[in-house]
């Protein structure tokens, strides 16, 4: 028997970023039966954010909305005994937790409200600095001198918010823990597991990673979004998650959306590298992770192997890189690029030349067509950034010069906005400490409990389970019977017409998973996306560090490619700072595909459902924060 008297507990997540839709909490505590509502709303740009809020507030730094939703919904979860956990309290878990208070006081519904923290290492960096550096995770650089930082957190489990549960709270709010944790320390409290349980640990850890990003599993930001019904408001996802780790993805019925093993299957490949995925309470092998379609709109997730967490936590540490400004000039018909070439030119000297600038990043995008149809189809963009610790360099006086070349350059200027005065932007630098220099800190009303995280001193080497997939040349296309399929002929289409995607960021890095749906589309996908023959698909890589890795349980190949969103989040002059069009870029892309598999694809294309009955809400344009980060 749990904590909860339920064989399985159902965790329902009702927000994937600071921004996500506002009433999601009551459609998950309203629309069926749950145990425990979760929300994450913290990214690695989001601390950043919360810190301009508490800059301007000393009292703020945690998420706002949160605290509309439990307006919403408290009274009906303590009615209803489910347990609420969320990484809402940011930079401010104790301020949270009071607001939180002072809430269920006005309400006079006398709910228990727990928090956790520890996670912050701002006023320490110094201290830490000294002891190991702060090397930077990916090019291994300590952590420059003199660096103030703005936030520095570490990633914390879920140990802490199994504690607060134990105590019996109603509500537990944290600061920053990994998305993953708001899972894990409900199922370590309902079922009791213990330290080294690492294969139940490790089936949270995946169950809360599928459901950590909201609708991403059930649906949103699919690639094959033409399969999914009710696209207009997609439901939000509950993990079934049995005392053995395993699990069951599902979403109340009559929402919108899907939960196959597509869609669950786009999640898992989202924000991951290697076959091993790290987490302070354990680490889990996303090469066992096996995926069965149990009935509509339930994923089955078992096999999922677990072995022991790392020594370490990441931190992820923000601090101010200095100032930018940017311009987006449109530019029609012919010679565009003469055009953009020239204007560059001008801009350039009449501002003294880009050399001043600390960086300055130029990007044309010549998607003009020859003979347009329409106005629109004749234009090109040209997208002028610079960075500079001295604001004065990169504010007024660079808009100024832009907006002089209205009526003094090439014919037809205009720009897609006015450009502004500088705005400053935040410098993310990913980095660990020892776990065992970090403290849980949870605190019930008077109750107070310190938790060392201090993992087991065993530490991964080789795999004991037969063999490390963290090698791709150990598949090959003829596994898989590429030759006969190839046999029947080739043509030259679009990868995503066989293949889905999915990426996002991790810092200055990008990662882009691919998969298929059949054994033999997965041999044809290994043998054609080398590292080689991704650079070649994906020109901005092409001078990059790439790590492909295969996962054959998945279907799926994962591509880590290292430093192409510079310094990452705010820092990044891409127009797509987070990478999250990487994959729908790479899809587009024209490769040879087998005929047969085509075919054979398009044989078992589903059709796409009538959309379900309406949700129960709708939410307000004035309901919607206006500062938001997507996860």
């Amino acid at each position: 028997m749990t904590a909860t008297g339920a064989k399985a507990l159902r965790i329902a997540n009702c927000s994937g970023f600071y921004g996500d839709r506002l009433d999601a909490a009551r459609e998950m505590v309203e629309g069926g039966p749950i145990d425990v509502l979760t929300g994450d709303y913290l990214a690695e740009l989001t601390m950043a954010i919360l810190w301009r809020l508490r800059r301007r507030d000393p009292e703020a730094g945690y998420v706002r909305t949160f605290l509309t939703q439990m307006e919403e919904v408290l009274g009906t979860c303590l009615d209803r005994g489910i347990k609420v956990v969320s990484n809402a309290g940011g930079l401010n878990p104790q301020g949270m937790a009071g607001r939180l208070q002072e809430l269920t006081d006005r309400l006079g519904l006398g709910a228990r409200i727990a928090w956790v923290s520890g996670d912050d290492l701002t006023e320490r960096v110094g201290e830490l600095q000294t002891i190991n550096g702060l090397r930077h995770f990916d090019t291994g650089k300590p952590l420059p001198s003199g660096i103030t930082p703005l936030t520095a957190h570490a990633y914390l489990g879920g140990r802490g918010i199994a504690e607060a549960l134990s105590w019996g709270a109603d509500v537990v709010v944290t600061g920053r823990v990994t998305d993953a944790a708001v899972v894990i320390g409900p199922g370590m409290w309902a079922f009791d597991w213990a330290a080294e349980d690492y294969d139940r640990l490790a089936g949270a850890l995946v169950a809360g990673h599928i459901i950590e990003c909201g609708a991403q599993c059930t649906g949103g930001n699919y690639a094959f979004f033409e399969r999914v019904p009710g696209p207009e408001r997609v439901g939000f996802p509950i993990a079934e998650l049995s005392p053995d780790g395993s699990a069951v993805i599902t979403k109340h019925p009559g929402t919108g959306g899907l939960v196959s093993v597509g869609t669950v299957t786009a999640q898992l490949l989202y924000e991951v590298g290697g076959p091993r995925y790290h987490n302070p309470d354990v680490t889990a092998r996303l090469d066992s992770i096996r995926l069965s379609q149990e009935g509509p709109d339930r994923v089955a997730v078992t096999g999922v192997q677990g072995e022991p967490p790392p020594s370490t936590l990441k931190v992820a540490l923000n601090y101010l890189g200095g100032y930018r400004n940017s311009v987006t000039m449109v530019i029609t018909g012919l010679d565009a690029e003469l055009k953009a070439k020239s204007v560059t030119e001008a801009l350039w000297k009449s501002l003294g030349g880009a050399e001043q600038f600390a960086d300055a990043a130029v990007s044309f995008d010549g998607t003009g067509h020859a003979d347009p149809a329409t106005n629109e189809a004749a234009m090109s963009q040209l997208r002028i950034t610079v960075k500079d610790p001295d604001p004065k360099k990169v504010g007024k006086r660079f808009s100024r010069a832009a907006v002089e070349l209205a009526l003094a350059h090439y014919p037809g200027f205009f720009m897609t906005a006015p450009p502004r005065d500088s705005s400053p932007y935040a410098v993310y630098w990913p980095t660990s400490v020892e776990a065992s220099q970090v403290v849980q800190q949870v605190r019930m009303g008077d109750r107070e409990k310190q938790i060392p995280v201090s993992p087991p001193t065993v530490r991964e080497t080789a795999d004991e389970r037969g063999g490390d997939p963290d090698s791709a040349e150990s598949f090959a296309p003829q596994d898989f019977g590429l030759a006969s399929r190839e046999s029947g002929g080739t043509v030259m289409v679009p990868l995503g017409r066989i293949a889905g995607a999915r990426s996002g960021d991790k810092g200055g890095d990008a990662n882009v998973g691919v998969w298929v749906e059949s054994e033999e589309a997965f041999g044809w996908l290994v043998g054609l996306l080398s590292e080689s023959r991704f650079r070649e698909l994906v020109s901005e890589a092409a001078g990059l560090d790439i790590e492909r890795h295969v996962l054959a349980n998945l279907r799926a190949v994962n591509f880590v490619v290292r430093g192409l969103l510079g310094e990452g989040v705010s820092s990044s002059t891409r127009t797509d700072p987070q990478a999250k069009s990487l994959g729908e870029y790479l899809r587009a892309k024209l490769v040879p595909i087998p005929i047969s598999l085509l075919e054979e694809n398009r044989l078992k294309q589903p059709r796409r459902e009538k959309p379900p009955a309406k949700s129960l809400h709708r939410e307000t344009e004035s309901q919607r924060p206006s500062v938001f980060e997507v996860s």
